[in-house]
């Protein structure tokens, strides 16, 4: 009987590959002879990497870049053997990497995700796939685009500073030192993402808050983001701030939207295709998803309905194992996924279920598998 595991990271516990392998132990426990295909998944933010070498022979590379705040950091990113480099943004520039009192959405940068990108240059690839998700920065990936030759100048024809905050005064792009690669690599924007640039919906007030952005820092960073996009009409004849998913990971694809050859995909879809999720399923008697937390905004692009949107075309259950199931997860079942299970086993703390996370979605699992067995008038 083949079982099919396809779950996202449980932030700030375990990774997507250490879910999987802790369900299929757990699946093992009820019915040993079970062929348990682990296939990690993520949907373009933290863990996306991981995913991906989890599922594939992919390659890890690693280097030291800068972070958000400037400072060094060492980045993985993978390699495929077909010239395809993914990299996540979060790898860089992640708001995870970034202690709380130490965010400033005015001067976080996204150059280390240009340097990163160099890397994969420097490599040959020829496909780049690039996960946007929990980034630390609000610069409309200006930061990303000087790391790969792109100039911001003022007025008086001075570099800027680095930060969203600085693009105030952003008079003119200079594209002469853009590196000529970028024209030669098709990119893959993994995000679920669709808001534009600026405005209510933009970045800078939909996602400026979570990284510690004031009501004011807020309208700051907006207006910045709007002399940007402005400058960067002039010089290339097309304003692309209101392109869906422009407003992505502090307005980063707004720069992918702008300087390269993009394509925007749901990041689980991409995930997905590179695994092999949809041939995986085939035949498949279960698919087991999850992630840290399930409620009504799983809905929304998460891994889980990704995951449950190729079984049920493939007429497959799916069950969905989380760390908790908050205020309208319920929704989920009449969209594809069968039951969903958290994984405390009672009262405890977050501290505690993190703690124990391998060892609670092992058991969880294993009940699961057992209460499942018996509906098939299997003998447990």
């Amino acid at each position: 009987m083949k079982i099919v595991i396809a779950p996202d990271s449980f932030k700030e516990s375990l990774s997507a590959p250490d879910v999987a392998h802790a369900i299929a132990r757990g699946v093992k426990h009820a019915l040993p002879a079970a062929n348990t295909i682990c296939l990690p998944m993520a949907d373009g933010g933290e863990g996306t990497v991981e995913a991906v070498l989890g599922a594939t022979q992919g390659e890890r590379r690693t280097r030291t870049v800068r972070n958000a705040n400037g400072h060094p950091i060492s980045a993985s990113w993978a390699w495929l053997a077909d010239h395809t480099a993914v990299i996540e943004m979060a790898a860089a520039a992640g708001l995870e990497h970034i202690p709380i009192g130490q965010r400033n959405p005015l001067s976080a940068c996204s150059f280390g995700v240009g340097e990163l990108i160099l890397e994969a240059l420097d490599a040959g690839a020829r496909h780049l796939v690039l996960g946007l998700g929990g980034s630390a920065t609000n610069d409309a990936g200006a930061g990303m685009m000087k790391a790969l030759g792109l100039r911001m100048l003022d007025r008086d024809g001075n570099t800027l500073e680095p930060g969203g905050a600085a693009l105030v005064n952003c008079h003119r792009i200079d594209t002469a030192g853009l590196d000529p690669r970028l024209s030669q690599v098709d990119v893959t924007i993994a995000s679920d993402v669709n808001n534009p640039l600026c405005g209510p919906s933009g970045a800078s007030a939909v996602f400026g808050p979570q990284k510690g952005a004031s009501p004011e820092q807020v309208k700051q960073l907006d207006q910045a983001l709007s002399c940007f996009a402005d400058a960067c009409q002039r010089a290339l004849g097309k304003d692309m701030r209101d392109q869906p998913g422009s407003g992505a990971a502090g307005g980063v694809g707004f720069a992918a939207h702008a300087f390269m050859n993009t394509r925007f995909r749901p990041g689980v879809e991409v995930i997905a295709e590179i695994s092999g999720l949809a041939a995986a399923v085939q035949g498949a008697a279960l698919v087991i998803t999850g992630e840290g937390r399930m409620d009504a905004q799983t809905l929304h692009g998460k891994t889980p309905m990704g995951v449950a949107k190729i079984a049920q075309a493939a007429g497959v259950p799916v069950i969905a194992i989380a760390g908790s199931l908050g205020q309208g997860y319920q929704a989920l079942y009449p969209v594809g996924i069968a039951a969903a299970f958290s994984i405390a086993s009672g009262p405890m703390t977050l501290d505690e279920a993190c703690r124990q996370t391998s060892t609670l979605l092992e058991q969880r699992a294993s009940d699961i598998m057992r209460v499942w067995l018996a509906a098939r008038h299997h003998v447990i």
